[in-house]
């Protein structure tokens, strides 16, 4: 049986739809009913109940995006760096693995010779280099939090998405907004995600970190271009002239636009699609909002 925390998130609410489409036994908890971050009480939960895997899918990224986060640190710190800590001990009590999802967001840029961060380098994007915004420097002492835990996987999501149209989707985020920010990113088409960070506990492939993205990395302007020729593109995009521009008119916070390596999770046998064909897929096969 597992155990999912977060389950009525954006994320979590993909690893239902995973688990139900499979037959997979599942138990997603809300803190209304189980209170989670208590640790004495998810230690006895997870005692009683003898489940054989945890997945924590809750977090704070904030609504409608990571500017939020800035107006409600509290919540958001304890969510993304608190929280996991909170989780470690109560399994390491019980004696299960678990597997938190982190973030991509924790880096910017790309490495010195141009290709992607691997999970070996250090974040650049976060409360220590002070250069970051309050949600990744949270998720990046998250990481920190966890970095001696045993028995745990690390997954790093980055701007997800899928052909259901959504507001946390990244392509329906793309359609909506009126001026784009043209910047380079490895992301994440969503299903293939949980599936592949399931994979990590169903092949119980080697603790750790794993950057879990689609290969490869694209700009916001070959996104847009494939919603246009994929027809569905709501209106002309338009671009900011920079980075300066985009921070002063649309922008509270500094934004996370980063490269990210995936073969360590390729390496041991866990493949997502190359990104431009997972786009490609996404939109030829795309759900409109009800």
């Amino acid at each position: 049986m597992i155990v999912l925390l977060g389950g009525s998130g954006y994320v979590g609410g993909a690893y239902q739809d995973l688990f139900k489409k499979r037959g997979i036994e599942y138990v997603s908890l809300s803190r209304s009913e189980v209170d989670y971050s208590n640790e004495k009480i998810l230690t006895q939960w997870l005692k009683l109940h003898q489940p054989d895997f945890l997945i924590n899918a809750a977090g704070y990224t904030g609504k409608p995006n990571v500017d939020a986060c800035e107006a409600d640190k509290h919540n958001c710190l304890f969510g993304n760096a608190v929280l996991p800590g909170i989780i470690a001990r109560a399994c390491a009590e019980v004696g299960i693995s678990w597997g938190q999802v982190s973030s991509g967001c924790i880096y910017s840029g790309s490495r010195p010779d141009g290709t992607g961060f691997t999970e070996k380098d250090i974040p650049n994007f976060s409360f220590r280099t002070n250069n970051c915004s309050f949600y990744s420097g949270t998720k990046a002492l998250g990481e920190e939090v966890l970095k001696d835990e045993e028995n745990v996987w690390v997954w790093r999501l980055r701007i997800p998405f899928n052909e259901v149209d959504s507001p946390r989707n990244y392509l329906s985020k793309l359609m909506r907004y009126e001026r784009l920010l043209d910047a380079s990113n490895s992301i994440s088409q969503l299903n293939e995600f949980v599936a592949a960070t399931f994979a990590c506990f169903e092949k119980q492939v080697p603790f750790g970190v794993y950057n879990v993205t689609n290969p490869g990395h694209v700009t916001t302007r070959e996104v847009a271009a494939l919603i246009e020729k994929h027809g569905r593109a709501p209106h002309k995009f338009s671009f900011f002239d920079d980075e300066v521009e985009f921070m002063k008119k649309a922008a509270i916070t500094p934004r996370s636009n980063c490269v990210m390596n995936a073969d360590k999770l390729a390496n041991v046998g866990i493949h997502l699609t190359p990104v431009r064909e997972a786009i490609a897929q996404a939109l030829d096969n795309w759900v409109p909002e009800n």
